[in-house]
This record gives structure tokens, sequence and C-alpha cells, in this order.
């Protein structure tokens, strides 16, 4: 594709996948990252090495809460907006206030920059954590939103400005809603990258629950052309995506193929299962397919070996 892109989050997990694709595809890319201290810093800085020093790349350290938004978008033709702070079991209690501030006030902020600096399509990350305990299964987005964790609200709060923004004003926006990406780069404090990490160390993993809880499994290369597909294709402004791997499959069976790609027996240590925390998730992706072309192509087995092949490299 060509133009400039505005990436949020570009050095997070999704964020640096897509930044490497847009580039790769032509396009410039505008990277912005506040590099919070979720995780290590040191991780997401590596996450943008392939592409530091490109010609069409630039990384502005700015937080979105604060930082002037409208010079970002100068020359913009579309923004990709990811930041956020992520995390279910972070989001209670008085953690609650900076997960308010970095998902609905930032999301606030950039729309409204691009209300007075225009640019042809915003797509924003959500995620499936927005259904809460849905009703069915797969999940279509017509299913009501009840989340049941604090960050599922923030980022329902984000979906609401899209859409407000979309109503009052006509802003070009689409929402994603993200279902369990995996591959390399995952977060750390995420369920497949702490189950590799077992495996290396050969220590136990826990299981919250019993492990019957399901799960839609989405690659991150599939997320990304997902993404792409939302930013260039005549998707309807104001409407929200699944964006689903098409792999729901119970944690049991997930621990089972992890031990085959790994060649490792995993011990499992069984804890209560937190608050928050959806039993099941699985997308109905009917609606991208339709208006995004969206299909998603990576078997769960495959995704898994080049999760585990990166991890245990890096």
């Amino acid at each position: 594709m060509t133009g400039r892109v505005l990436v949020t989050g570009a050095a997070g997990f999704i964020g640096s996948t897509l930044v490497e694709s847009l580039l790769a595809s032509g396009a410039d890319v505008v990277g912005v990252d506040a590099f919070t201290d979720y995780y290590p810093t040191s991780r997401k800085r590596a996450n943008l090495a392939a592409v530091t020093g490109h010609p069409r790349f630039r990384l502005v350290e700015a937080d979105l809460r604060s930082h002037p938004i409208e010079p970002l978008l100068d020359g913009v033709d579309g923004v990709v907006h990811l930041a956020a702070l992520p995390g279910v079991r972070s989001s209670w209690g008085e953690r609650f206030r900076a997960y308010a501030e970095h998902n609905v006030v930032a999301t606030q902020r950039l729309l409204e920059a691009v209300r007075l600096v225009p640019v042809r399509r915003v797509v924003a990350a959500s995620s499936s954590s927005v259904y809460g305990l849905p009703t069915r299964f797969p999940t279509p987005e017509e299913e009501s939103p009840r989340p049941v964790s604090p960050y599922g609200v923030t980022k329902l709060a984000g979906e609401a400005l899209l859409h407000a923004y979309w109503a009052s004003y006509r802003l070009p926006v689409v929402g994603l809603r993200y279902f369990t990406v995996y591959g390399p780069r995952q977060r750390p404090d995420m369920g497949i990258h702490a189950f590799f990490e077992a495996a290396r160390a050969g220590t136990p993993v826990t299981v919250y629950g019993t492990g019957d809880q399901t799960r839609d499994f989405t690659f991150v290369d599939d997320a990304v052309a997902g993404t792409i597909a939302a930013l260039t294709q005549p998707a309807m402004p104001g409407l929200t995506y699944n964006v689903g791997g098409g792999h729901r499959i119970s944690l049991n069976d997930l621990l089972t193929r992890i031990e085959l790609v790994t060649g490792r027996h995993l011990e499992r240590k069984l804890v209560t299962a937190p608050p928050g925390d959806p039993h099941d998730t699985s997308a109905d992706v009917t609606r991208a397919r339709r208006d995004l072309g969206y299909a998603p192509k990576t078997d769960l087995t495959e995704g898994l070996r080049r999760q585990w092949e990166w991890q245990r490299t890096s």
C-alpha cells in the first residue's frame, strides 16, 4: 500500500508486527509508543529492532494522554490505534485509573485530533473481553456486550467513543475486536508465552480453573492482515469487526499441543480462576469475511511452532 500510516502502540506485540508489514507493503509509517512499564521496555525496543533506521519509519516516544496529537497526523492517510494498557487481571482496584486514562482518555484525544486533522480511515483495537459471558458461540458482533472485567469496560468505552465520533462527525472509524492473539513477540504475561517458558525451564504451568475453558486463538500475522484490510478495504465506517483465528479449543487441549510442539511434558498446577476471565471465547467472523475479505490462514499447531521457535531462541 502507499501513503503514510500512524500506528500507536508501535513497539508492542501486534504493533511492531504491523509496522513491519506496512513497511514491506510500501507505506511510510509513523510509530508512536509510550513505552509503559507493563512489561520490560527492553522487550518493546527489541520488537522494533528490524525497522530501526528504516528510511520510511519514524518512531515518536510519546504518551497519548498528554502529548499533542495533531502534529503526529501531518501528512497521515490512515491511523491504526493499538496503544492501550492491556491485561484483565491487572485492571482491578487502584490500577483502574491508569486503564481508564490509557484506554479511554487517550482514545478520545486521538479522535478529537482526527476531527481537526481529517484522515481517510481510523482503525482502533478493541477486544473479545467486551463480550464478557456471551450467549452464542461463535459470537457475532450483534451479541450484547457485557464485560466482566474493568479492562473490558475500558475497551467497550473506547468502542462507544468510536461510535460517538462517527455518529456526530462522520469520522471514518472502524473497530476490531481481537481474540487472544499469539505468535512471535507475544507479551510475557500472556498464557502461551508463559506455557512455553515453563516448557523451557521444566517448571509447572499454572492452570486457572480446571482447564476446560476455551479460547479462539488468532495468529499475529492473521490479526495484522485483518487490521490492514480494515485500513484499506471498503469497510463500513462506524462498525466493529471480530478478528478471530477459528481455533476454539480448551486450555487442556492447547497444553497438549504445546507438549507436542516442544517435546516436553508440562506438569499442571490447578488454581482458582481469577475474577474477570471469561470461560469461553469464539469469534464469528462472518462480517469481517464479507466486508474485509478476512480469512485467517494459520493452523494453530503451525502457529505454536513459530512462536516456540522465536521464544526458545530469543
